[in-house]
């Protein structure tokens, strides 16, 4: 007689691999449309052949690029689209930023723009029913609404969300949250949350900290009928909903985070990763890098990031960030030790199985290879 069946699961699978080799493309920009004062939507026209390519999963980002005074500057930005929809993305100007202000001010339709294929692992399994609850402050929308549009299409599935912002006016996405409310009256539960504008509940002004989440929480959901929770903000806010969603009793393995920056100052990381048959530690080390099949093998002074020194050449790696938030540069450490500097874009699950942040990570070893392919 078989076994009662399984619950659903919220998340994707927990490792999920690299497509091999990502390459740069050309994209034209189809549309550029504001969505308030300092935000837009921008959406590139994809060639029928590059379809497959540059189909996504709900809460992926693509990787842009840019020459910038002779630098090869790049910027990861998350695609707000359900899956199945056009590409688009969601940019917040950031104040002097060389690509945010370039796409809000610079960017016209017709112009074009170097992509990676859509790349990220902040993406939710949509082949079962589930009620996915959704933690968002300002831009942190982005990913957000391209899950919340994507699960609500399964008529069985449910979706809420917490979404902070200074003011009314500063919220992205207000009209396509609106419609989806609309659409799903029943399955769509959106609270709007606003730190510099009061609103007649108390308990919806404020800022979206550890107190007010485990309040709206304590008030609106019933954290055992959740499947999976995703928060996408700045650093603060997405520990503060760790911490409140911990002590609410949510299993660690049903929350996951995705960061748009992290403080300077925030610099811890997971524990050093340890090969089977590492050596000690040298003054250079020995790295094997593998992309595209193809492998090559670098002295790396001890102290230089994998990504920093295997740059030099194969200067094709795949990089966004360079400060483990959005995790572009990540490859399966295959042979030695390293240590990560900090780590804000793998979940636990990949580090057990071996996969590292180049962008961040420390050869100790006298030896050492990773894989950008698995």
């Amino acid at each position: 007689m078989p076994g009662p069946t399984p619950p659903p699961s919220a998340a994707a699978p927990a490792v999920a691999p690299r497509r091999p080799a990502p390459r740069w493309h050309t994209l034209r920009v189809a549309a550029v449309e504001r969505l308030c004062a300092d935000a837009a939507a921008v959406t590139f026209a994809v060639p029928d052949g590059l379809a497959e390519e540059f189909a996504f999963r709900a809460g992926q980002s693509l990787t842009l690029r840019r020459e910038v005074d002779g630098r090869d500057e790049r910027r990861s930005y998350s695609l707000c689209a359900p899956v199945g929809g056009p590409l688009r993305i969601g940019v917040r100007e950031v104040p002097g930023g060389l690509f945010s202000t370039w796409l809000l001010d610079g960017l016209r339709v017709g112009d074009t723009v170097e992509a990676l294929p859509p790349l990220g692992t902040f993406t939710p399994d949509l082949s079962r029913p589930a009620h996915h609850a959704l933690v968002a402050a300002g831009s942190g929308i982005t990913p957000v609404l391209s899950i919340a549009a994507s699960a609500l299409a399964d008529p069985q599935s449910r979706v809420t969300l917490f979404y902070g912002n200074r003011r009314s006016d500063t919220v992205m996405f207000a009209d396509a949250l609106a419609d989806l409310k609309d659409q799903y009256l029943d399955r769509f539960q959106l609270v709007h949350v606003l730190s510099r504008e009061p609103r007649e509940a108390e308990l919806f002004s404020g800022r979206l900290d550890r107190e007010r989440l485990a309040a709206l929480v304590g008030a609106m959901v019933d954290v055992e009928d959740v499947d999976g929770w995703w928060l996408c903000g700045p650093l603060g806010m997405v520990e503060d909903a760790r911490e409140a969603l911990r002590a609410a009793g949510v299993p660690e393995e049903r929350v996951h985070r995705e960061l748009f920056y992290a403080e300077e100052d925030e610099a811890a990381g997971p524990p050093t990763l340890r090969h089977p048959d590492a050596v000690p530690t040298g003054p250079s080390s020995r790295l094997t890098v593998r992309l595209d099949g193809r492998e090559t093998a670098l002295a790396l002074p001890q102290g230089t990031t994998v990504l920093e020194g295997a740059q030099q050449v194969r200067p094709d790696l795949p990089f966004a960030c360079k400060g483990g938030v959005c995790g572009t540069c990540r490859a399966l450490l295959v042979d030695g030790e390293v240590r990560m500097r900090r780590n804000y874009a793998l979940e636990k699950a990949e580090i057990a199985a071996g996969y590292v942040l180049t962008c961040q990570a420390e050869v100790l070893s006298e030896q050492a290879a990773v894989d950008f392919d698995s």
